[in-house]
Order: C-alpha cells, then sequence, then structure tokens
C-alpha cells in the first residue's frame, strides 16, 4: 500500500476515533492488519508468476536467448511431444487455479494489473489446448526451423564467444534433429485427421528446407561460427570445435533438413489440402475465432472484424486520393498505383544505399522523439541488412530485440534482396513502426523494467506491441515527418495494408475466400507489387489471426488517447499519456483501457 493511501486512511480513521470510536491502538492494529494481508497476498502472487514463468521455461527453453537467459543453450527444447502438451497444461491449470486462490480485493493497483494480465493469459492457453495446434507445427512463414538456422549462423541469440558456447550449440543440434522427427510424426497425426497445410504454403516450404542441403559444409551457414572462432580459442580447441562442427553438420543437421524436406515432398505434399482458410479444417471455426480473440485481445467477433476493416479501407482510399491531387498526377487512383509500383525515382539502385537510407532516417527521427516521449529505452537498435543465407523468405523488415542487459543491441533488419519491395515513400513509415518510436521503444522499455515479473517482461499481446508500432506511425506527422506528400502516401500505403488485413484475413479464414480472391482485393486497394501481395495473403493463411492485431491495437489506443484528450483538455499531456500506455509493458486491449481511465480520472480530480 502506498504511503499516501495509508497516511489518508490514519487521518479519517483516527478523526473517528477521536469522536467516541475505537481506540488508536485499535485503528493501528486494524491497519496493520490489513496491511499486512495485503502483502501476504502480493507475496502470493509474486511466486505465482515466478514459477509459471521459469517452470514454462524449463519445460521448453528455446527462446530463452531471446530473453538473455542462457542457461538452458544446450537445449533445442520441445513444444511438441504428449508429455510436453500434458506438463504444460496442467502448468496452465494448476496456476490458474492457484491465482483463483488469491483475493485481488487485497493487492495494491500494480499486482492487480499482474493478476488480470495472467489470469487473461493463462485463460487464453487453456482455450487453447482445445484445438490441435500440434499437428501444425511449422509453415513458410513462422518455424522453429529457421530460427534454429539463424541461432546457428553464429549472428543470432545464440553466443559463440566460449568453447562451451560452442559445445552447447553442439547438443542444441542434437535437439533439433530429435525435434524434427517428432514434427514429422505430429504432421503424420494431421493428416490422418484431415488437418494439414494448404498445397501451396508446402510448396513454399520446400524450397526453404531445400537450401540448406547443400553438400559442401563450409558452405552451410552452421559454419559460421567456425569461420569467426575467437583469436584467444588455442590450437586444440580450434581443431576439436572444427572436427566437431563438420560431423555434427554432416551427420546430424544436414541429413535432418533432407529427411524433413523429402517427407514433406513425398508424403505429405500429397495430402496437403486444396483449401486456403481455417473455415476448411475440422471445427476450423471456433478455431479461427479463438485465434481472433487471442491475436485481438478483445470479443469483436470475424464478421464485425471485416466489415471495420472495410470501413477503413474506404476511409483511407480517400485519403490515397487526397495526396494523390497535391501531387498533381493525372490520371486516377488505380494509375496512381501502377507509377508508385514502377516509376524508378521510388526506388534505390542498391542494398547499400537502401540501408544507409535508414541509418540516416534514424538520425532523423531520434532527434524529433523528446518532445513526444520521455519515458526512452536504454538500449539503442543498429541498421542492418537481412543475412544472405534467410533473405529470400524472410520479411521485409523486422525488429530483433537486444538482451535485457543491453549487450546485444537491437536489430532493425532491412531486407534488401527485392529492391522494389523497400520503396523510398515507405522508408519513415517503416521506420517508426519498427525501430522508435515503435517495436523497438515498447518491447526494450518492457524488458528494461526489472520490477515486472517475468512473464510480464518477456511476454507480450500481439494487439498491444503491433497496436503501440501502428499507432507510432500515425502520430509522425505531428511529431515532424511525412512533410513530403510521397512519404506520406507511405505512411498511407502502410496503414491501407493493415485495413486490408481486416479484410482478407477474415474473409479467407471466416468468409471462405479463396488465395486468390484475397490477392485480387489486395491488388485493387493497393500500389503493393503482386508478389508482395502474394506472400502477404500466403501469410494470412499460415498464421490466422495475427494480421488482425495491428489494425485492432491501433485503433483502440488512438481511441484511449482521443478520450483522454476530450476529458483531460488543456491538462491532457501527450508524454504522459504515452508513459501510461508504455510504462506496464504489454496488455490486453480491456486491461489497458481500464488502467488508461484510471489515469484520466484522476488527473481530472487534480
Amino acid at each position: 500500500m502506498r504511503v499516501g493511501m495509508v497516511f489518508g486512511m490514519a487521518l479519517a480513521l483516527g478523526a473517528c476515533a477521536g469522536k467516541g470510536g475505537e481506540p488508536v491502538e485499535t485503528v493501528s492494529q486494524a491497519m496493520s492488519a490489513s496491511a499486512s494481508a495485503q502483502a501476504a497476498q502480493a507475496r502470493r502472487l509474486a511466486a505465482l508468476a515466478e514459477a509459471y514463468f521459469e517452470d514454462g521455461l524449463r519445460l521448453d527453453p528455446f527462446y530463452a536467448p531471446y530473453y538473455g537467459d542462457y542457461r538452458y543453450n544446450d537445449r533445442f527444447g520441445d513444444n511438441l511431444s504428449d508429455a510436453y502438451l500434458k506438463a504444460v497444461r496442467e502448468l496452465d491449470e494448476r496456476s490458474l487455479a492457484e491465482l483463483g486462490a488469491i483475493d485481488r480485493t487485497q493487492l495494491a493497483a500494480p499486482d492487480q494489473m499482474t493478476y488480470d494480465v495472467l489470469a487473461w493469459e493463462l485463460r487464453g492457453n487453456i482455450e487453447a489446448r482445445k484445438f490441435p495446434d500440434h499437428l501444425l507445427p511449422f509453415n513458410q512463414f513462422y518455424s522453429r526451423i529457421s530460427d534454429f538456422s539463424q541461432m546457428g549462423s553464429g549472428e543470432g541469440v545464440h553466443p559463440f564467444e566460449t568453447p562451451k558456447d560452442y559445445a552447447d550449440f553442439l547438443k542444441k543440434a542434437e535437439g533439433f534433429a530429435a525435434w524434427t522427427d517428432l514434427a514429422a510424426a505430429r504432421l503424420r497425426e494431421g493428416m490422418d485427421q484431415n488437418v494439414v497445410l494448404p498445397r501451396i504454403l508446402v510448396e513454399r516450404i520446400l524450397p526453404q528446407l531445400a537450401a540448406q542441403l547443400g553438400g559442401d559444409v563450409e558452405k552451410s551457414q552452421f559454419w559460421g561460427p567456425i569461420r569467426r572462432m575467437p583469436e584467444q580459442f588455442n590450437a586444440a580447441e580450434r581443431t576439436w570445435l572444427r572436427e566437431a562442427y563438420a560431423r555434427t553438420i554432416r551427420e546430424r543437421i544436414l541429413p535432418s533438413y533432407r529427411k524433413l524436406h523429402d517427407f514433406l515432398k513425398t508424403e505429405y505434399l500429397p495430402k496437403a489440402r486444396a483449401s486456403h482458410g481455417y473455415g476448411a479444417l475440422p471445427g476450423g471455426g471456433a478455431w479461427y475465432a479463438h485465434y481472433v480473440r487471442q491475436h485481438t485481445t478483445t470479443e469483436l467477433t470475424p464478421e464485425q472484424i471485416h466489415q471495420i476493416g472495410q470501413d477503413e479501407v474506404a476511409r483511407i482510399r480517400g485519403e490515397m486520393e487526397a495526396v494523390r491531387a497535391e501531387v498533381g498526377f493525372e490520371g486516377d487512383l488505380k494509375a496512381f498505383f501502377q507509377h508508385l509500383a514502377t516509376d524508378e525515382q521510388f526506388y534505390f539502385s542498391s542494398g547499400e544505399a537502401l540501408v544507409a537510407g535508414y541509418r540516416e532516417l534514424k538520425q532523423r527521427i531520434n532527434a524529433l522523439l523528446p518532445a513526444y516521449f520521455d519515458l526512452m529505452p536504454r538500449a539503442d537498435y543498429e541498421v542492418k541488412p537481412v543475412e544472405a543465407f534467410r533473405e529470400q523468405s524472410a520479411a521485409g523488415a523486422s525488429y530483433e530485440p537486444g538482451s535485457p542487459d543491453g549487450e546485444r543491441v537491437g536489430v532493425f533488419y532491412i531486407n534488401t534482396y527485392n529492391l522494389r519491395a523497400q520503396p523510398k515513400f515507405g522508408m519513415e513509415t517503416l521506420s517508426l513502426h519498427e525501430a522508435a518510436p515503435g517495436h523497438h521503444f515498447q518491447i526494450s522499455i518492457q524488458q528494461e523494467m526489472s520490477d515486472l515479473p517475468k512473464f510480464r517482461r518477456f511476454g507480450g499481446f500481439t494487439a498491444f506491441d503491433e497496436g503501440w508500432a501502428l499507432y507510432a506511425e500515425s502520430i509522425g506527422k505531428e511529431m515532424g515527418l511525412f512533410t513530403d506528400p510521397y512519404q506520406y502516401y507511405g505512411r498511407l500505403s502502410d496503414e491501407m495494408l493493415r485495413a486490408m488485413r481486416l479484410v482478407v484475413d477474415t474473409g479467407l479464414h471466416h468468409k471462405g475466400w479463396s488465395r486468390e480472391q484475397a490477392i485480387a482485393y489486395m491488388l485493387d486497394n493497393s500500389s503493393m507489387a503482386e508478389s508482395d501481395v502474394t506472400a502477404e495473403v500466403e501469410r494470412y493463411m499460415a498464421i490466422p489471426g495475427q494480421a488482425l492485431s495491428y489494425k485492432i491495437g491501433q485503433l483502440k489506443i488512438t481511441e484511449l488517447r482521443r478520450y483522454a484528450e476530450a476529458e483531460l483538455g488543456a491538462k491532457f499531456d501527450v508524454k504522459a499519456f504515452h508513459n501510461q500506455v508504455l510504462a506496464s509493458g504489454a496488455l490486453p486491449m480491456a486491461v489497458l483501457e481500464g488502467k488508461i481511465k484510471a489515469w484520466v480520472a484522476v488527473m481530472k480530480s487534480r
């Protein structure tokens, strides 16, 4: 309990006691008992939150290095075995029961928030057990297989600084080999239950696996750590590691890729489905509705989201028409889209120039931030091109968080493989989204909050994470960016993508749209290249519901800002609002709304 609250209670109770009420000693004892009870409930919640995070990490530590936790670096992790599925289900059910035994009313406001976030997460986890996600263990967009290859390249989160680091990865590679066998077994189960990937997605996965199958060990990306071995390693260590890595790559890693590739090509592909949405799967309607709830953290239905998307597409088209008129383009919006997609002036001629442009933009944006934020991350970020071994299948841009201790900075990755997918007019909005004040800000600030329970410090909610990043784009104009109308078109183009996602994702999985229908809709409403649109649609097919989170989250954050501005009037401070949104880490939308409205009420009373 905060000191001010205790002091206020003491004055009120003391005044009553002075009028013939309970003696001061009795009041003091009651206050002490209340504080003691509150402290006891807080300790129970803290212990539960810590155990929940640590037990989950122990059961599957694959992503622990991303949190700066290297205790399990010799383990690949397990998220597919019967034993794991049973253990994690029991962990969630046990944790929810223990949470229910804690008296929420006895908790201070920050602990009540932790209570609410944990309850939301656990209930979502338990609901997810109703659906056979484990029968679709990877896809062309999201995969432990590609994450493992990045780790093994020496350019990812697995450290390669000591001989033990190297030895740990060799053990992790053994786990990878076992996991790929288990993944194939789960895919076979899916074949028996008619829970399979669309055929087109399997066709996308095959070349990703085939890219790993070159016979020359020393040309494999897994040889990268050997090429960059630290100078302080002695001759014996160097010899042993070269031999061990050559053997492991040749006998364990490459055969695992080969076996999985051949299984997908010869057994799985013929059984893959011709349909494109989850609605075609057994129980697919309920399965998709679950994904919608999880990714948006709202109770919006697919039908409601589809309509929101159509409304937003129409609004943004209107703004695009205004930009077309402002720049004096003669022709309709469709012709304007074509002009932007094909005119050489809007594209870089080299990947080096593209990356350099983003590095210069970083400095320009950094100079604008203090006027809008006084809560900033301590950690920095760097701009890097996507590594050559994964550029053909990687997203156009992404952000990888740094380590919580700041030793590994965040990375804003730019994919230089297809320069036509990286227009100059998209640079300001993309940097705002992926770096500052978007993902880099939000994730780094959250990781640096050492007083948050670990499950909140290192967890996330897609609607909050992506909603904040899209909100960060939306404030670019008031920050002083988008003065060039083409750059503002880039902002609208990215917002249009997120609005179209609401229509297309629900179209595919709820309304039964085909892949071709979804592609046609996006081409009609944007200047995106057909290759990019196709990749986007296939992404939505692979990870249903995730694409809804951007716009739904941004709309809620914007709505809350408008509410705060209207309620507070001259008292509204944009820095204080941003602090309120960021200073508790990622939250479900309902929890965020409750927090902002409580803050507004306090500010109004002052």
